[in-house]
């Protein structure tokens, strides 16, 4: 008994499904463009966003220049958004704002634009392009529009990609120290601390510079020696006097006094070189 309701109720959804996509197909294949357009908006309204689009991709050339083809571009846009496809949903929220450049929608219309560039943002390991274009559009809104409530909100989108970005960068100075290639390692931190003079891991970039700048200088050949050890010193100075509490502060120290010594003998070297000379 139980499996026979269940055959029939199978049978049943199937020939639904079947009816549906029949309706749907000949509606599609119809070629009558209000017809179309009507079903399509109904089919929005129904979260159907896939059938929504295709409808409207065979129609919305035949709309131009009529009422409905505002509300068609508005949600047709959102078809793409609503269905994760944020770059051509990107795309389609521009194009409406340029060319309903006097639509009640426009505000929201470049704000989604934006947005959906945002949602196009990686993962910080990955390349951050995308992020910068989405910077740089929120921005744009925000200064289209300064005191609106979306304003607002993409001031915090700007500031989440900015963390990732410094994360992205902090991130490359820490691989590059890693890989024992402290030059870059330096210039990587010192470019963080310019940018992202603001940053919650300033401490710990500056002692990074020390401890590169030190290790750099002693792999270094002996004619860049001396100028390597006292970069080291000027850096380890500056960090203890921007962190005089700093639980690195002793490591710091040691820098500065190694430094030092091995200043004095290269010194000694010099000089030792210099009489070895003069007496040849």
């Amino acid at each position: 008994m139980f499996k026979s309701f269940i055959r029939v109720l199978l049978v049943f959804c199937v020939a639904l499904t079947i009816s549906c996509k029949s309706e749907f197909e000949k509606i599609r294949t119809s070629n009558d463009t209000d017809t179309m357009y009507k079903k399509a908006v109904e089919y929005f309204e129904n979260k159907e966003y896939s059938k929504t689009q295709t409808l409207f991709e065979l129609i919305v050339s035949s709309f131009r220049g009529k009422k409905e083809f505002e509300q068609l571009n508005y949600m047709f846009a959102y078809t793409y958004y609503y269905q994760k496809d944020y770059t051509l949903a990107a795309s389609a929220f521009k194009n409406f704002a340029t060319t309903f450049v006097y639509s009640p929608y426009k505000e929201e219309m470049e704000y989604m634009h934006a947005y959906s560039l945002y949602l196009q943002s990686p993962n910080f390991r990955l390349d951050q392009e995308p992020s910068t274009k989405a910077m740089d559009a929120l921005q744009t809104f925000v200064n289209t529009y300064p005191t609106t409530d979306r304003a607002k909100e993409c001031n915090k989108l700007i500031e989440g990609l900015r963390k990732k970005l410094e994360t992205k960068a902090f991130s490359q100075g820490e691989q590059y120290y890693n890989m024992g290639q402290y030059q870059a390692a330096i210039t990587t931190f010192s470019n963080v601390l310019k940018d992202y003079p603001d940053s919650k891991d300033v401490e710990q970039i500056r002692f990074l510079i020390c401890k590169s700048s030190f290790l750099y200088a002693e792999k270094s050949i002996f004619e860049k020696k001396e100028d390597r050890y006292n970069d080291c010193i000027t850096f380890s100075s500056l960090f203890i006097s921007k962190f005089p509490k700093s639980t690195n502060k002793q490591e710091v120290q040691d820098y500065i006094q190694i430094s030092k010594s091995k200043l004095k003998q290269l010194k000694n070297v010099g000089h030792q070189k210099q009489s070895a000379g003069s007496g040849s």
